[in-house]
């Protein structure tokens, strides 16, 4: 039962994530794109304050229920597809960390500030680590497929 609990956490908590990256890489980008800078950047702060909550409520369930099931099923036996989807989950959440504390700020600052080239420019790192993310994600999969 505990194992079963672990694993919805973990799950649950990849779907927000990498569903909420996907959703805003591929359909609000394009989207937002029709918009005039004030208007653009003022729509990705505002999406982003709430999505960055989920996100990092998803990252911390991520987190601690792939470690609780890894000392479940004991440290010295995990597949290597495990051992694949724990590095590549930890540099994912590193950058995650990096968007959520460094250039979410900054576009806030510039969004708040009517600086839009600055804000523009904060948006466009964020959206390129999101890209790194999804690509992650994808070999995040790919190492879970193997491991089974």
């Amino acid at each position: 039962m505990l194992y079963s609990t672990l694993l919805f956490l973990h799950l649950a908590g990849a779907i927000v994530w990498i569903g909420g990256m996907f959703f805003a890489y591929f359909c609000l980008r394009p989207a937002a794109g029709l918009l005039e800078p004030p208007q653009r950047l003022a729509l990705w702060a505002a999406t982003f304050s709430r999505f960055l909550l989920y996100a990092a409520l998803a990252v911390v369930a991520l987190l601690g229920s792939g470690f609780s099931m890894l000392a479940l099923i004991g440290i010295g036996r995990p597949p290597l597809g495990w051992i694949a989807m724990m590095v590549l989950g930890l540099a994912m959440a590193g950058v995650f960390v990096y968007v959520y504390a460094g250039l979410y700020p900054q576009l806030l600052k510039h969004t708040r500030a009517a600086a839009w080239p600055a804000a523009a420019a904060a948006l466009n790192s964020i959206r390129r680590l999101v890209a790194v993310n999804l690509v992650l994600s994808v070999a995040v999969v790919a190492s879970v497929v193997s491991a089974r």
